[in-house]
Parts: structure tokens; sequence; C-alpha cells
């Protein structure tokens, strides 16, 4: 019998008997009601199709504008920015810790300039802004406010996401700065401030997906992600904030692999468990809170370098399986990101896949168009079991961030990403065009480079921004800074002070390390 990547087992022929019992009423209710397995909004793509996003930023603040114009211009509702790593690590250009990465896997930022770079002549009222980026993501939103503030556009007209879910970096990416505890400090005063200021914004997209591509399977993708948002609902209440006071703000975001039939149920489960955790399990009475509203990436792991242009095939059915289950937001990956960062053409072709799904097919005619099926059904309620198994796992080592201390998160997925590995490697497991239906030639292929030079830029910008400012008002906001964080006070009020009186990125962060330290993995060999 096969199994499901979950390692569920998937029978040849379903039929009412694997509904027996089913409660239609109670497991799906209605399109945009509660348990909202059948979608969070009652018209879904029937009224206007998802947000199509595209993830770009390289190099430059100057060159990433002119790649957002591109896909501006191209129809795209919905940027999605991706930093380099220092400024990820919230190190400056000319940090010693920042050399040889300037501009390699996204845009560098270093100051409230570099953001204006960015986002120069772009309509901020009009698109809305995802920027994935997790330990310094108050930085990197506050000088996106201060921007948008410049070009006369006021916090509440401001729409968009910051990832700002570091419990995942320690079990999967490691972009981590702060111990979990000042972290989740952190991401509440983020919470609290931009109840207040930036009413419209997205304050966390708690996120799967890299967990996903590590090698979690489809019920640890959800089980680990949702594991994750309890714990920040948990940091909210105990900063003072009501479950309903933040959850209408929560937003997730998860893969698209291209076994299409499980990520459907997949998405239909996890909003059912999303559901019934924030209503039970912290008394919402709202059902804006109880909605699982995520963007879905495609899958990067799945690309190949080989023979890349099958990637196209790959991706447009990742991307109907997210479009089928119900996505508010998609991003598609360009066919040569396993080669390099996308080129302009590869990036509209990308784009172009999610203009074709959503008006030249007809799945945006109807409403979770899988209700009722055999097997659908019954392999959401079966994932259901399992990802409410894999919760109870978590809760019961004391939660997310203790079972993160204790490594189960991160040994589970390693265990399911060596059993992938081994069943490519025996050939169980078929990749087209890697170890089954290969060819012998190379076809050549010129990758998008970023220039050395950019680097060498930045530092020099950054000597002369440290030449001109006010290096007084510098170090008096940045005390102030390294004050509150010592305290309860919310530091996003004296950080958004330090940053418009153009402290860099690296110098808040390091003032924030002062005070709070920086994490260090236990080691458990």
């Amino acid at each position: 019998m096969a199994t499901s990547e979950s390692g569920l087992p998937i029978r040849p022929v379903y039929g009412p008997d694997d509904l027996a019992g089913f409660d239609p009423a109670t497991k799906l209710g209605e399109p945009g009601h509660y348990p909202f397995t059948r979608g969070v909004y009652p018209t879904m793509y029937t009224g206007r199709p998802w947000t199509m996003r595209q993830y770009a930023g390289f190099g430059n603040a100057k060159e990433s504008n002119e790649r957002y114009h591109e896909l501006v211009d191209a129809g795209t509702g919905g940027l999605s920015v991706a930093f380099d790593l220092p400024t990820q690590m919230g190190y400056d250009s000319d940090d010693p810790m920042a050399a040889g990465e300037v501009g390699k896997v996204g845009v560098a930022i270093d100051s409230i300039e570099d953001m204006r770079t960015l986002f120069g002549g772009l309509p901020l009222d009009q698109v809305s802004t995802s920027m994935t980026i997790n330990a310094p993501a108050a930085v990197l939103l506050l000088l996106y406010q201060l921007v948008a503030a410049e070009e006369g556009v006021d916090g509440p007209k401001l729409t968009g996401t910051i990832q700002n879910d570091v419990l995942k970096e320690y079990i999967a990416r490691g972009t981590y700065i702060f111990p979990p505890k000042a972290s989740l400090r952190l991401t509440a005063d983020i919470f609290g401030y931009c109840r207040e200021e930036l009413p419209r914004w997205n304050t966390i997209s708690i996120s799967g997906y890299h967990m996903a591509e590590a090698g979690a399977t489809p019920a640890q993708e959800i089980a680990f992600t949702l594991a994750n948002a309890k714990e920040y609902l948990r940091a909210a209440q105990s900063a003072g904030l009501g479950v309903d006071d933040v959850g209408p703000r929560l937003s997730f975001f998860f893969v698209a692999r291209t076994t299409l039939l499980e990520e459907v149920a997949k998405f239909r489960a996890a909003r059912r468990v999303w559901a019934r955790i924030v209503k039970e399990e912290f008394g919402s009475t709202n059902p804006k809170s109880q909605m699982l509203r995520f963007h879905t990436q495609t899958a990067g792991v799945q690309l190949t370098a080989q023979q890349p242009e099958v990637n196209l095939v790959r991706v447009a059915l990742q991307a109907l399986g997210a479009v089928l289950g119900g996505t508010q937001s998609l991003h598609t990956n360009s066919y040569d990101e396993a080669i390099a960062l996308p080129s302009t053409k590869a990036a509209r072709l990308a784009l172009r896949t999610q203009q074709v799904l959503a008006f030249e097919t007809d799945v945006t005619t109807t409403v979770d168009p899988f209700a009722g099926s055999y097997l659908v059904e019954s392999l959401t309620d079966d994932l259901e079991g399992e990802i409410v198994h894999l919760i109870q796992a978590v809760d019961d080592r004391g939660g997310a961030v203790a079972a993160i201390e204790q490594g189960f998160q991160k040994d589970e997925i390693e265990g399911s990403a060596y059993q992938v590995a081994q069943e490519i490697d025996d050939g169980e497991r078929v990749v087209v065009g890697v170890n089954r239906f290969t060819v012998d030639e190379v076809e050549h292929y010129e990758p998008l480079r970023v220039d050395p030079a950019i680097e060498v830029q930045q530092r020099e910008a950054l000597q002369r921004l440290r030449g001109r400012r006010d290096a007084d008002a510098v170090d008096r906001a940045l005390e102030a800074l390294r004050k509150a964080a010592a305290g309860t006070d919310n530091v996003l009020h004296p950080l958004r002070a330090a940053l418009a009186a153009q402290a860099t990125v690296g110098e808040v962060c390091n003032a924030l390390r002062d005070v709070w330290g920086t994490y260090t993995p236990p080691d458990r060999l």
C-alpha cells in the first residue's frame, strides 16, 4: 500500500465506507465559518484571486528597487522582500561577521537610507509588503514605517507582514540572535506596538515552510508551526494582551509540495486544528482569531539543478495544490533557483504561472472543490489526527520553547530528512532528471551573479553616514534603547527613535545584545 509524505496509508480506492460517521456540519461547516475547513472566507477566489507575491531582493537596495518596479508593472499585487544574511543576523555590512555575505541571498539594509532606496517610487499605500526577517524584524518594520511616513503614508494605511517567527529559527534555519525568552519578549512588544501604530499589519508569519525545507513531513510542518503559534499567544497573554487582541493579525507561512492531494488535505486539516486550538484552548470568541490565514511558497527543496526547465512543471503543480488548498497569497519559485538567484525572465515566468492558474483555469469559479471527496476528506482526518498527536508531544515536553531546548522538533525533522535522502539514493523515490529520466549532456546556463563590489559600496556608504549624522544623538538614542530593554517598557518606541536618528541596523541590534545577550544552542552530543 502506498503511503503519504507523512507516512499515512493511501489506499488504491476510496468509497463511502471510508467516511462512515463523517458529519459534514461538524467537520466542514460552511466556507468562512468555524471550523474553516473549507476556507477562511465565504467566497474565497470567486470574488478575486489570491495575492500574487514574488520573493525578491538581492545585491543593493537600488537593484532590488528596480526589480520591484518590474514586478509591480507585471501585475504583482504584493512584494516579498529577501534580506541578505548579515541583515538577517543584525550585522552591518562593514562588520567582520558580514565579510563575503553582503547582498548574496537578499538585499543588504544597513540604515534608513537603504530603506528609502529600496522602496523609492513604490505605492506603499497600494501594495502589500511581506518581509522575510525574524530576529531583527522590529528593526526592518520600523524602518519601513519611517520611510512610508516620509512619503506621506500613515501607519494605518500600511499593509503587509513581517515573518518575525524566531522559534522556527532555533528549529530549522539558525538566523537567531537573542535567547528564546528575550525573543518572545520582543515579539510581544511588536504585537502591542502594531496594535496601536500599524493596525492592518500582520505582526507575525508563523512559518512551517523552513521546517519543511529542512525535511519536515506535512504533518510535522503543521504540528510544529501550530505549537510555535501557541507559544506566541502565551507570550502575548503574559504581556497583557488577549487572544482576540492579537489573533486577527496572526498569519502563517507554509510550503506546497508536488504531492498535490496530500497538500490540499494538509491545508484543510491545518485550518480545522488551529480553529479548535484558538477557540477551545485560548477561549477566543472572535472568528477572525480562529481563521488560519496563510501565505504559501512552492517547494524550493524539490527544485533540481539537473534539467531545470522541469521545475516549471513542478512549480505549476505545487501552486495548484496551494490554490486548491485555499491559500490567501502565493509565491511561485523561479525554475532556476536551484542554481542561483532567479533571472528576470525566470521570475516573470513564475508570476505568469500564477496568472495562468487565476485567469485561464476554472479553479477560481467555486469554493473548496474537493469537499466531500472520499480520499481528501479521509486524508484530511488522518492528517488532523497525526498533527494533534505531534502537538501533544510538544506540549508534553513543556511547550515549544522547552521542546526546542530538548532538541525534539529538530531531531524529528532530521529523521524525516534522512529517510527521504535514503529513498532518493536507493531509487525508491523518483526525482525526474536526478535518479531517473536523466540526460547525458549538460545544457549551458548562465546564472545571475551578485557583483562583489556591492560589499565595498555598502561599507563606503556606512562610512559616509556615520560621518555626517549627529553622533551624540545616536548615542543617546541607543542608551535609551538599552534602558528600555533592561526594563519592561515596549522597546519599539526607543528603537524607532534610534533608527530615525540614523542609527544602523547593526548598532541597534548590538544595543539589544548588550542587554539580552546572544543564544548559543545546547551541545547535545
